[in-house]
This record gives C-alpha cells, sequence and structure tokens, in this order.
C-alpha cells in the first residue's frame, strides 16, 4: 500500500474517532436526535466516485463494521453492508474522474439517501424501529442529509485533490 492510500484510511479513522468524540459536543443537543452524522460515509462516496468503488465497498465493509461494533451493536453487520452496498451503488452509477461540485453534492445527498433508506429497511425486516418510512425521511435522513451535504461542501477541494493524487500515482506504478 503506498503513502496516499495509508494517508485515506488514517483520515478515515480520524474521522471514525471525531464521530464519536467531538461531533456530539458540536452539535447542539437539539440536532442530536436528527442528525446522524457519518463523515466517513461522506468520504467513501467521494472514493467511489473520484477513485474506485470495489476500495469504496471494502472502506464500507470495514468502517461499517466499526460503526456497528462501537456505536449501534443492535444488530451487527447492518451499517457494515448499507456502507458498503451504497458507496459500491454510488460508485457504479457514478464514477467519474472529474465530477463537477454540483453532480459531487447530488451524488452526496442521494448516498446519504440510499444508505439511510437500506438501514431502514433492514430495522423494519428485524422490527427494531415503529415508526413509518415518511416520518423518519423528515426526521431523521432529511436532516442527516443536509448535514453531510454541508460536510462533503467542506471538504470537497482537498478530498477531491488527494484522490486524484491517488489514481495518478496508481497509474504511474502501473505504468512502470
Amino acid at each position: 500500500m503506498n503513502m496516499r492510500r495509508s494517508v485515506l484510511v488514517l483520515l478515515l479513522f480520524l474521522l471514525f474517532i471525531l464521530e464519536g468524540t467531538i461531533l456530539p459536543w458540536l452539535i447542539p443537543d437539539v440536532w442530536q436526535m436528527r442528525i446522524i452524522p457519518n463523515l466517513v460515509f461522506v468520504v467513501l462516496l467521494f472514493v467511489a466516485v473520484y477513485h474506485h468503488r470495489h476500495t469504496a465497498l471494502i472502506l464500507g465493509l470495514t468502517f461499517g463494521i466499526l460503526h456497528d461494533v462501537v456505536f449501534y451493536g443492535r444488530i451487527l453487520g447492518a451499517h457494515s453492508f448499507a456502507m458498503g452496498l451504497s458507496a459500491y451503488l454510488i460508485g457504479l452509477l457514478f464514477q467519474i474522474p472529474r465530477a463537477p461540485l454540483p453532480l459531487m453534492m447530488t451524488v452526496i445527498l442521494l448516498g446519504s439517501l440510499l444508505e439511510d433508506s437500506v438501514l431502514f429497511g433492514i430495522y423494519s425486516v428485524f422490527n427494531l424501529n415503529q415508526e413509518p418510512y415518511s416520518w423518519a425521511i423528515l426526521n431523521h435522513m432529511l436532516p442527516t442529509m443536509l448535514f453531510h451535504f454541508a460536510v462533503a461542501l467542506i471538504l470537497y477541494i482537498p478530498l477531491r485533490r488527494q484522490l486524484e493524487l491517488i489514481k495518478k500515482e496508481k497509474s504511474t506504478e502501473e505504468a512502470a
């Protein structure tokens, strides 16, 4: 694994730590019941679009199981499945090496909705949620989508540059 890929995994792990330590202090108490921040997933969507969907799938499965074990634990594998599947499908539909900002923000909104919908479906199958889907969209999914949108706007330029450098390094390694 080259240096840039190691930095990507380290960044994902750092974001994972921030989700559980710093973000609960930064997000107002009123919003904490509505917003479920998943910074790792936002970065995975960037990886799926700008780098490769298989990398996003593996990272989604890995960090999703970490989310299951550390944060949620009701069903092991639910977040792993949702993050991996969502990142892979988004990468399959939108793998555009130079995706412009409006398209990437659309991808973030769709990916966030897809992941939350998959989780809602899994929890519904196992009877772990009592609310209807329309309630979940208005009270959890939409606020979370808007939060992910804001985070993606902040991370857009630095992440895009890093992922382009990773892709460039990979192509030079294959040419050598």
